[in-house]
C-alpha cells in the first residue's frame, strides 16, 4: 500500500511517515498543496493523509481538485482546528475521514489502515498490460498461462511499472517508489533489476513489454 502524506510541519510529517513505514506502508511526503496535486496525478496512491492548513493551496482546495479530477483515493483530513463546521465542510468536499490535532500516531495508522482496506475493496486487485497480469493481493504474476516467480523487490518494481503503464519512469523515480531512496546511491541497482525483470517477463514472450525510454528511464507498454 502506498500512502501520500501532505503536511507542512516537517517534524509532524516525519513522525507520521515513520509510523506508517513501520506498518509496511510505502510513504511519499509533500509539504504544500501544489506538490500534493502533482504527486496524486503522477502516482496511484492507496490513501492520502492531508493536512488542511497548508501554505499556498490549502487542504480543502486540494481535496476539491482531486474529486473534480475523479480521483477517488481515500483521504484522511488532519486539522489543528476541530470545529464541527470545518469537519462537515471537509466531509462534504469528499474526505473519507477526519482526525483533529493533536492525535495519537497509533490512531492515525489505524484509520489509514481502515481507509486503504476499504478503498481496496472497491477496486480490482489485478493489474494487466497485454497478456501480463499481476495480482496485488497474492503477488502472483503471469504472462499468458505461464506463472512468473518474482522476488519481493522484483514484485514491487513490476507493480510500480504496471501502475505507471505507458508513462516513462526515470531511474530516480523508481529508486524513490520501489526502494524508498530519496537520493542516488551511485549504483546501477535499477538497471540490474530491470534486466532481471526483462528475463522473466519478456525473454520468452511476444510482444516485448519492458522498453528503455531513451534519456528518461523505462516504460512498460505494448510497442506501437
Amino acid at each position: 500500500m502506498r500512502v501520500l502524506v501532505v503536511e507542512d510541519e516537517k517534524k509532524t510529517a516525519s513522525f507520521v511517515c515513520k509510523a506508517l513505514q513501520a506498518e509496511n506502508f510505502a510513504v511519499d511526503v509533500c509539504h504544500n498543496g501544489n506538490d500534493a496535486l502533482a504527486a496524486a496525478k503522477a502516482t496511484p496512491f492507496d490513501g492520502i493523509v492531508l493536512d488542511i492548513m497548508l501554505p499556498g493551496r490549502d487542504g480543502l482546495s486540494v481535496l476539491r481538485q482531486l474529486r473534480e479530477r475523479k480521483n477517488t483515493t481515500p483521504v484522511l483530513l488532519l486539522s489543528a482546528r476541530g470545529e464541527v463546521n470545518e469537519r462537515v465542510e471537509g466531509l462534504d468536499a469528499g474526505a473519507d475521514d477526519y482526525l483533529p490535532k493533536p492525535f495519537e500516531l497509533a490512531e492515525l495508522v489505524a484509520r489509514v489502515r481502515a481507509l486503504t482496506r476499504r478503498g481496496g475493496e472497491n477496486k480490482s486487485t489485478t493489474l494487466r498490460v497485454a497478456d501480463l497480469t499481476l495480482d496485488t493481493l497474492t503477488h502472483k504474476a503471469q504472462r499468458g498461462s505461464t506463472t512468473i516467480e518474482l522476488t519481493s523487490r522484483e514484485y514491487r518494481l513490476l507493480e510500480f511499472l504496471m501502475r505507471s503503464a505507458g508513462r516513462p519512469c526515470g531511474r530516480m523515480m523508481i529508486l524513490e517508489k520501489v526502494w524508498d531512496y530519496h537520493f542516488d546511491p551511485g549504483t546501477n541497482l535499477v538497471d540490474v533489476y530491470i534486466r532481471r525483470l526483462r528475463e522473466k517477463i519478456d525473454a520468452d514472450f511476444e510482444p516485448k513489454l519492458l522498453h528503455t525510454a531513451r534519456g528518461t528511464g523505462y516504460v512498460l507498454k505494448v510497442a506501437e
